[in-house]
């Protein structure tokens, strides 16, 4: 069970990932290995070289979800934009492809039935992320290191990405819905079952990753305009 609670420095690493294994993943985005026996967490971010401020403000914002007390300004850009970047490697190179396989084991793929409909739109769905996810490294992720660089850049450089991240996911809950109600009956229900959960996961884990964009990094990005 997900214990939402709000972290500090001085908590154990351990508890971090005890009350809520989905913070496994913010570790990994930040370049923190496992391994950090019963120290603090601003002891491992120490090791690790990353800014606990920034990680601790990531954590709470995805255990929570709350922006209260969260102060923009004291944000690494750097840091942040490396855990960014970190997370779409994940998903382009790691958990969609993974996801991919599950499918292709769990259904007898042919050419006339659902079976095919079901690659064929989580193969368009993966396009469509890719697409986004390249734009935002063109761009938005651009400006973010001109920003850390002391270039200068304008505010109309970058809003319409907010935008963009109520797009994500539409094609992925059509997905959900065919496997759900037009599963083919030979597929291997337990293998299946297993890449259905996961594309729960991933949309969970892209909803995230959009707000943290949305919410941390643009107000941040904004921010550090205005100290200019």
């Amino acid at each position: 069970m997900v214990k939402k609670r709000k972290y500090s420095s001085r908590d154990k690493m351990i508890s971090l990932i005890s009350n809520d294994y989905r913070l496994l993943q913010v570790l990994s985005r930040f370049g923190i290995q496992l391994g950090f026996s019963d120290k603090s967490i601003s002891e491992v971010c120490e090791d690790a070289g990353v800014d606990c401020g920034t990680f601790l403000t990531v954590v709470n914002f995805i255990n929570n979800e709350n922006l209260e007390n969260i102060d923009i300004n004291s944000l690494s850009l750097q840091s942040l934009l490396h855990y960014l970047k970190q997370s779409h490697s994940y998903f382009l190179d790691f958990y969609l492809p993974s996801i991919r396989r599950k499918l292709l084991d769990g259904i007898i793929l042919r050419d006339s039935d659902v079976s095919f409909l079901i690659i064929k739109l989580f193969d368009e769905y993966v396009e469509g992320i890719k697409e986004h996810m390249e734009e935002e490294e063109q761009h938005l992720f651009k400006n973010v290191e001109a920003l850390i660089n002391h270039k200068a850049i304008s505010e109309n450089d970058f809003p319409v990405y907010s935008r963009h991240h109520e797009e994500v996911g539409i094609k992925l809950r059509e997905l959900k819905n065919i496997i759900i109600k037009y599963c083919p009956s030979d597929s291997r229900a337990n293998l299946l079952n297993a890449a259905l959960y996961d594309i729960y996961r991933c949309e969970e884990e892209l909803e995230s990753h959009c707000r943290i964009e949305d919410f941390l990094l643009l107000p941040a990005m904004n921010a550090h305009l205005k100290d200019k």
